[in-house]
């Protein structure tokens, strides 16, 4: 593989503006290499004739002094549920197979602004219900490390692309873990941004009130690039906060001495492998020879987070997917008989288990009689979690825990939706708080397969988690 591929986001600035090589070059070899690993399930769509016209478009503007910023004409993946306009969005589903939207999600629009070449979109779980790409309606994505193994989910796709040398950045989106998980099962940096600080406008809806966008990345600065090319408020998402846009990468480099690192006790008391605890402690060793004051904090409310994560997500999930009836947009039942044999066969042909699964559960929890009983006590529970957070962080600056209970499984690998959904325990709390949280390699585990540390702060203190990952990647790297 060339060398070229292996470079992220700066290094590729940085060599085009040396004139090294040229965008139009750049972009020829990731779809080279999209076409030579196509057996990968990386990609659901590649967007070829037109990645190869804006790289000649970005090198005519490099060659007349009118580049658009550092980064134009660099490419990038996205994840296929993020509307684009004029290429096929499918969420990985029957139901959206053939939809294409009318308009560009607010991401997009930035991207573009800075001059960041589309190379195509990504696989994923089906309307990012599940943490292994295996519920797509398009097949599962390999994991570059072992082929064998799972690339993790829901944003498996942008992952493998990142780590497979596909595409130097991409974006994914994070609801309970789908952002941090891949990027830990693919040895990738991956951060989830706090809730409002990305526009979630063109993405499409699975459980708004937790999901955020997020950059999957080779390194710490480029996500920390990539995170303020797309942050800032948007008149078109009325969640996003309105707080000025930040140069995420000013604080890399800096000390961490005195930095006060938390570890949660509750967390620890799950079930992990022993290379995924050796890996989080080999870290905070790490923090304590850097100056960091390690300390153990208490999360009383966390054993219940999960719970309330697929309470409130799946009840949020059945409302949105309402929409997919076979009407407007989207799959449509043929030789049809009447409209309720439309709306049955339409949902029940479009949808893949796991997302009937989700449905079905949250039509469950809002329906009569359940609804105060489940719904409502689930987002009792998630105040009780955000003031939990709050609560710990009087006491340290960051918390450091697991992202994921094991390294990557094997595909197809038997495991009940119980036993699936308990992997995500280490996530949620962080999503269900809205607040920021960063995955970032930390060695190998079991089958020479990678482990991933996880990063929580305080709402809008991304610079904090890229200043102290960075500290991490730095003696990793032997800096």
């Amino acid at each position: 593989m060339s060398e070229l591929l292996k470079r992220g986001l700066v290094e590729h600035a940085e060599a085009l503006e040396k004139k090294e090589y040229s965008s139009h070059e750049l972009v020829e070899a990731y779809l080279s290499r999209i076409e030579k690993r196509a057996d990968m399930g990386t990609f659901i769509t590649v967007d070829r004739e037109n990645a190869l016209k804006n790289a000649l478009d970005a090198d005519q503007r490099r060659a007349t002094g009118k580049a658009l910023g550092r980064f134009d004409g660099i490419p990038i993946a996205l994840k296929d549920n993020i509307c684009t306009e004029g290429l096929r969005t499918t969420c990985a589903s029957k139901m959206l197979c053939d939809y294409t939207p009318p308009y560009n999600a607010t991401v997009i629009s930035r991207l573009r602004r800075a001059g960041l070449i589309l190379l195509g979109k990504t696989n994923m779980d089906e309307f990012s219900m599940g943490s292994s790409t295996e519920s797509s309606a398009f097949g599962a994505t390999k994991n570059p490390r072992d082929p064998l193994r799972v690339a993790g989910g829901s944003s498996g796709g942008s992952a493998a692309a990142v780590a497979d040398c596909q595409a130097p950045i991409a974006l994914g989106s994070d609801t309970g873990g789908s952002v941090r998980q891949p990027s830990a099962f693919c040895g990738c940096v991956g951060m989830k941004p706090t809730y409002g600080r990305v526009s979630r406008y063109g993405l499409v809806a699975f459980s708004p009130s937790i999901e955020q966008i997020g950059p999957i990345t080779k390194n710490i600065r480029d996500n920390a690039e990539l995170l303020s090319i797309i942050s800032g408020h948007d008149k078109m998402d009325s969640t996003t906060l309105r707080c000025e846009r930040e140069d995420f990468s000013a604080d890399i480099g800096k000390d961490i001495k005195g930095v006060r690192i938390g570890l949660p006790k509750e967390l620890f008391e799950l079930d992990m492998s022993d290379t995924v605890r050796e890996g989080v402690m080999g870290a905070a060793e790490i923090y304590r020879q850097r100056g960091a004051a390690i300390k153990t904090v208490s999360l009383p409310s966390l054993r219940y987070a999960l719970s309330a994560y697929y309470i409130i997500s799946a009840a949020e999930a059945s409302s949105n997917l309402a929409r997919f009836d076979g009407i407007r947009y989207g799959h449509r039942a043929e030789d049809i008989e009447n409209i309720d044999e439309l709306f049955r066969r339409s949902r029940s042909e479009g949808f893949g288990d796991e997302v009937k699964r989700r449905i079905m559960l949250g039509t469950f929890v809002l329906s009569a009689g359940h609804r105060d009983e489940f719904y409502r006590r689930a987002l009792s529970v998630k105040e009780l979690v955000r003031k939990d957070f709050d609560a710990a962080f009087c006491e340290c600056d960051v918390i450091l825990c697991p992202v994921a209970p094991t390294v990557a499984p094997k595909l197809g690998e038997k495991r009940s939706p119980t036993e699936i959904y308990r992997t995500d325990a280490f996530c949620v709390p962080a999503s269900i708080a809205g607040l920021p949280a960063l995955s970032i390699p930390s060695g190998l585990g079991e089958n020479s397969m990678p482990v991933g540390v996880q990063l929580i702060a305080p709402a809008l203190s991304e610079a904090l988690l890229y200043r102290v990952g960075a500290a991490l990647e730095a003696r990793k790297e032997g800096v």
